[in-house]
């Protein structure tokens, strides 16, 4: 039975199945409150086949707690957790726009580059959600960095207001903690792994890099890197990161920009940048004086939405059921390690 039109705890309504993929699926939905009170939200779910899974349940766990902690412009943030008889589910912030993938897609279908200083932007963005991430203290006032372990185009969201922002911090960890990898389960998307993780080494801040260089060299060669059917060609691809120069494949980049994307890809972990916020820094030093705006990556999220058939925004409801005079938002919550 499908759950659009539902009312997840006398609070979210869903509108439509907006996304899923292997382990959740996301809806968006509307908060509503007292006298008229709407919010638009995103209403995330573990797919029903792996509710019984101690271990997709935990790593849905994992992800409240992280996000939770996580309080950034450009990082997506989560509004409220809880469980109901479908099992547990997360409430974010709805995020009005494309991922960086679709924003690809649709130049590719165009036969157009990516505008370099749109990717140096949208880079620019993310690395600073990372830097917040990867900088992570802990309550007791000590470094507990967070890897993402997950970036790829689909989790780079682009707003119609023009924000970058990284989403789905459900593969990652604190480094302090215990890894909740069953054996057989590789964290992150194949085509953005970084080769030290494909030989059984911890995730780290130089691997986030290594996945943040896969998606800036795609973006602005238009092209895969390291793309297979097969995914064992994908993983010997991977592992052995012979990266094509992107001057090859783009002459007309800013030499600079490209000096970045190869750093970032270095093999060797030590070769890549230091921290998420020196490649940021090199990054906006690379756009000089041609910034972009807000408005300008706006619009490309804006004619992404349009060549997707979808409306320039998301359409608002017009129905307003009737709801509780003391209905209220928990804007954050603070999710307890289980023991």
């Amino acid at each position: 039975m499908s759950e659009v039109g539902q009312v997840v705890h006398g609070r979210y309504e869903l509108l439509e199945l907006a996304g899923e993929g292997g382990m959740a699926k996301v809806f968006r939905a509307v908060t509503r409150g007292a006298a008229g009170f709407s919010r638009m939200v995103a209403l995330k779910r573990i797919r029903e086949q792996y509710t019984a899974s101690t271990e997709f349940v935990r790593m849905f766990i994992e992800e409240a707690r992280v996000c939770s902690e996580l309080d950034h412009a450009n990082v997506v943030q989560v509004h409220d957790f809880g469980v109901d008889a479908r099992g547990y589910y997360l409430v974010m912030e709805w995020v009005d726009g494309v991922h960086l993938g679709q924003y690809m897609d649709m130049l590719t279908a165009r036969a157009q580059p990516m505008p370099w200083r749109h990717a140096a932007a949208i880079g620019v963005e993310v690395l600073a959600g990372l830097a917040a991430a990867h900088q992570h203290v802990d309550s007791e006032g000590k470094l507990a960095p967070i890897i993402h372990r997950d970036v790829t185009p689909q989790n780079i969201l682009l707003s119609v207001s023009g924000v970058g922002k990284l989403t789905d911090f459900g593969l990652a960890r604190a480094m302090d903690r215990v890894s909740i990898t069953a054996p057989d389960v590789v964290k992150g998307k194949l085509s953005y792994l970084a080769p030290e993780i494909v030989r059984g080494e911890s995730a780290s801040v130089q691997s986030d890099l290594y996945s943040l260089g896969i998606v800036l060299w795609e973006a602005l060669a238009g092209e895969r890197l390291f793309w297979a059917d097969n995914p064992s060609e994908r993983i010997r691809k991977v592992r052995e990161a012979a990266i094509p120069p992107l001057a090859e494949r783009r002459s007309s980049l800013p030499p600079q920009l490209v000096a970045i994307v190869h750093r970032a890809l270095a093999h060797d972990p030590s070769e890549r940048f230091p921290s998420a916020e020196a490649m940021h820094d090199a990054l906006l030093l690379s756009l000089g004086d041609q910034l972009v705006s807000d408005r300008e990556l706006g619009q490309a999220a804006i004619d992404t939405r349009i060549a997707l058939g979808l409306s320039p925004r998301s359409l608002r409801p017009s129905r307003t059921p009737s709801a509780p005079a003391n209905d209220v938002i928990t804007r954050r919550v603070v999710i307890v390690k289980a023991s």
